[in-house]
């Protein structure tokens, strides 16, 4: 509809050459069209062009020291795009890839992610170009004291609580926090993703990977299907990866694969959880070391990869979890998944595959969960975080963790009712979204213009 085509170019026109945030605004704004023919009160009140730009984008520079005693300097960000439902809320992400275009997409998924989540919580996402790869502890301490110096002055626990997310876990959540609390003088939640001794929630570092085979249970299961004894493929080897993993073998299946950014680990028998978590959770280190470990399991280098696809993607299975990053999921690679077996595909990243990959996957009528439903297991339990830290408790494992099953039931039931209110009852991307923007939506045009 013109409407929205309009509001593209206009985009395009007051944010050039931001292409992740354009892809992920048009995916949304797509699947919102049959919404807006129904709703022309949407339009009245310019809730589109309204929430599409950030309430407040803040950029700002990192200096700090390295080893060798040269100043280096870094590009900060903090997008905190939307209020309507409660605090800016969103991760921080370290990774030489981060710029306004990658944080700006990211910070307009969160909005939807978390009105899914049924949790009072906006919208925001906030990082660095920093890579911590490489880089000592007392660097990266450094970095995210010199980082948190800009930042701690536009977040708060009734504002703006950022989290990790890709290149920002434990050990920078408290190089942070520790800076924060040397600020300011005061010990709140402002981070989550916190120490258990010190505001932390049990069951957090597990909880997108764990939310997203949730999620892809509830998927089966409203086909009649479960996921005891398939097949899985999974992409990533970071906190996502690991604890997707973790939970598949719970649940009874059998995760086959993991990558990194150099290569592929395919293990037949499965994928030995052990040594994937000492090879990135202790020694940081590349899966090539994987197969020393297990010489039965064979490595892809990523310069062999096919072209315009990923290897991961390439092996017979059932079920797969995209748990890396953006777009990494090609059209290609969705043909070569749906020709191996795969009819159930669950996002544990945000945004992993490629528009033209999405379409071929509804295409298919697969059973298939976009990352802002099906990862939005992370941000729930941060909400939890913050609940726990308000009221100066710290639950049980068993409370976080059957709280989130709840969640992640809600939120796959709240996007099938709409994709079946729309009359696409197997498109959940078409239903997250108009289900996550109405509520968004309903309450700005509640809250008046601002």
């Amino acid at each position: 509809m013109s409407y929205v085509h309009n509001t593209l170019v206009q985009l395009q026109q007051s944010s050039p050459a931001q292409v992740e945030f354009y892809q992920a605004a048009e995916e949304v704004l797509d699947c919102l069209s049959p919404l807006l023919e129904l709703n022309p009160h949407y339009h009245d009140h310019s809730i589109i062009e309204r929430i599409v730009e950030p309430e407040r984008q803040i950029m700002f520079r990192v200096s700090w020291v390295d080893d060798q005693g040269k100043v280096r300097v870094n590009k900060g960000y903090r997008i905190q795009f939307n209020s309507a439902l409660g605090p800016y809320k969103g991760g921080l992400r370290f990774h030489p890839s981060v710029n306004a275009s990658i944080i700006k997409f990211l910070g307009f998924e969160q909005i939807f992610k978390n009105a899914l989540t049924g949790l009072p919580i906006g919208g925001g996402k906030g990082g660095s170009n920093f890579d911590p790869k490489g880089k000592s502890d007392g660097e990266i301490m450094r970095f995210c004291q010199a980082f948190m110096s800009e930042l701690y002055r536009h977040i708060g626990p009734t504002t703006d609580v950022p989290a990790g997310d890709i290149g920002v876990g434990a050990r920078e959540i408290g190089y942070l926090y520790g800076q924060y609390k040397r600020l300011t003088g005061r010990y709140e939640g402002i981070l989550t993703g916190k120490g258990l001794n010190w505001g932390g929630s049990l069951g957090r570092k597990e909880a997108t990977g764990y939310g997203a085979v949730y999620f892809a249970r509830n998927m089966l299961k409203a086909r009649g299907d479960d996921i005891v004894g398939k097949t899985c493929l999974v992409s990533g080897a970071g906190n996502v990866a690991i604890y997707t993993i973790e939970k598949l073998y719970q649940l009874g299946a059998l995760p086959i694969t993991c990558s990194d950014s150099q290569g592929t680990i395919h293990h037949s028998q499965g994928i030995n959880l052990g040594t994937l978590k000492l090879l990135k959770e202790v020694k940081r280190c590349s899966l090539r070391e994987y197969v020393e470990h297990h010489p039965e399991a064979t490595y892809i280098e990523a310069p062999s990869y096919p072209q315009n696809g990923h290897a991961v993607w390439r092996f017979k299975a059932q079920l797969a979890f995209p748990c890396a990053t953006q777009n990494e999921l090609t059209e290609l690679d969705a043909a070569a998944m749906l020709d191996n077996g795969i009819y159930c595909v669950s996002e544990g990243a945000n945004m992993p595959s490629t528009a033209d990959a999405v379409n071929r996957l509804l295409e298919a009528k697969i059973a298939y969960g976009p990352g802002k439903a099906a990862n939005a297991g992370g941000v729930a339990t941060s909400q939890l975080e913050m609940a726990q830290n308000s009221s100066m408790q710290q639950w049980s494992l068993e409370e976080v963790d059957t709280k989130l099953q709840v969640i992640m039931a809600n939120i796959h039931r709240h996007c099938a009712e709409a994709a079946t209110e729309f009359e696409q009852p197997h498109n959940l991307v078409l239903g997250a979204n108009i289900a996550g923007f109405r509520k968004v939506a309903d309450t700005m045009i509640e809250q008046g213009v601002y």
